[in-house]
């Protein structure tokens, strides 16, 4: 738990809903709050790390990364999608109600 010398602070961060998601599996699963799972993840990150790892850790960060990037650009083409057809489609409606 927080160092209760410490006064908290309320900070707000966006963050993409899978994230949230890992976020409250995780705290479900340690059996605590989010906030304290972020807390920890800050107190235990080191910018540093990235450079000591081995090829293989930093395969699967890259690799993991590379799956919320696919994952997300196939959600933002299917939205596309969806707008462009409702798009074509109000179109045809407009151009046959002119008729």
């Amino acid at each position: 738990m927080a160092e209760s010398s410490e006064k908290m602070v309320r900070k707000q961060f966006l963050v993409p809903p899978s994230t949230v998601k890992r976020l409250e599996r995780l705290a479900t699963a340690q059996g605590t709050s989010a906030s304290e799972i972020v807390r920890q993840a800050i107190r235990s990150y080191d910018a540093r790390d990235i450079e000591t790892m081995e090829s293989a850790e930093l395969m699967e960060v890259v690799s993991v990364r590379l799956k919320e990037a696919i994952r997300s650009t196939r959600h933002a083409e299917r939205t596309v999608s969806r707008t462009l057809r409702a798009i074509s489609s109000a179109e045809r409606s407009i151009g046959s109600a002119e008729r």
